[in-house]
């Protein structure tokens, strides 16, 4: 793979050539990367050719009617170009703001059944204490978060200490414990905890949005049991919806914050017979980069933050690299 060459001195080329490279990079062709920079084609087309010239490096092959592909070296370069923008807008940001004051753009990516309980109180409490920080939220399966952190897309994510990428450094919120939910007139219902073994013939509801279909069937093949999965959404909201309606049980890590879905049908949230281990929520970024300050106050606050209806409180702990 062709390494970009190290420069001394002024290097030569722009963080604007660079923020169109990222453009064209997210947009796919140059011409979309021009109309959402709200600038012509050309100039974008002639920024790649001066970056590459820069460089001496060929970031992307471009093919009539088939937009732009990164070549080995442009995605390597596309990633370094992110953190330069991230630091770029970090030193406006804190020029800007005046000493204590956080400004920018926090990037924060989360898990998409946690999001609806984690991130509002989250967002809202960070926001009051930093009025200038803007703060832009992803939410998405774990595996796709955790690329998003690589690739430096995203600055944090707040995900499951599940299938955790070994380039992942992370910090522990909260643990959840795993549940079974079951239509509300279900003949096990009016149990205060229901044994796996006992819905071993009965249909599934297995909400398939990594990890958690993972989980969910690790679990099940822990005790020796093969369940029969009838349902495989992606939406927890209708993962619930199919239980509320008899179409079958889920289990689930996140718990829903009342037992009625949006159509108005009752579920009911048991706990799990078997000895089932607690489940962390963490905070994670990547190994490799070194957090900014916004990413830390954010790191910071998460610590002293009140925990959502289900969470059980754990020690604060953050997991060195070291470790």
């Amino acid at each position: 793979m062709a390494s970009v060459e190290l420069m001394s001195g002024a290097p030569r080329f722009s963080l604007r050539q660079l923020a169109y490279f990222v453009a064209i990079a997210e947009a796919g062709t140059i011409s979309e990367a021009a109309q959402r920079l709200h600038i012509s084609q050309p100039a974008v087309s002639l920024a790649l050719n001066d970056l590459e010239r820069a460089l001496k490096v060929q970031l992307c092959v471009r093919r009539k009617a088939h937009g732009v592909t990164l070549t080995p070296t442009g995605t390597q370069v596309l990633h370094r170009a992110r953190r330069l923008l991230r630091q770029a807008e970090d030193l406006e940001g804190e020029a800007g703001a005046g000493e204590g004051a956080l400004a920018g753009v926090l990037s924060l990516g989360c898990y998409v059944t946690l999001a609806p309980t984690v991130l509002p109180p989250l967002l809202q409490g960070f926001s009051a204490l930093h009025p200038g920080l803007t703060v832009d939220f992803a939410e998405d399966t774990q595996d796709v978060l955790q690329r998003r952190l690589l690739s430096g897309e995203l600055d944090l994510a707040v995900i499951y200490d599940m299938d955790v990428l070994p380039e992942m450094e992370r910090a522990e919120l909260f643990t959840m414990r795993p549940h079974i939910l079951l239509p509300a007139d279900h003949p096990l219902a009016e149990r205060e905890s229901v044994s796996l073994h006992e819905l071993a013939e009965e249909p599934m509801v297995l909400l398939d949005a990594a990890p958690s279909s993972h989980h969910a069937l690790g679990l099940c093949h822990s005790f020796g049991l093969v369940p029969r999965v009838r349902y495989r959404p992606t939406s927890y909201e209708v993962a619930r919806a199919l239980v509320g309606r008899g179409m079958g049980f889920s289990i689930l890590v996140q718990r829903p914050s009342n037992d009625r879905t949006y159509e108005g049908f009752r579920v009911a949230i048991k706990e799990i017979a078997e000895p089932v281990r607690t489940e962390a929520v963490l905070l994670a970024w990547p190994r490799a980069v070194a957090l900014n300050r916004r990413a830390e106050e954010f790191l910071r606050y998460c610590r002293r933050a009140a925990l959502p209806a289900g969470a059980r409180p754990e020690p604060f702990e953050s997991r060195e690299s070291e470790a």
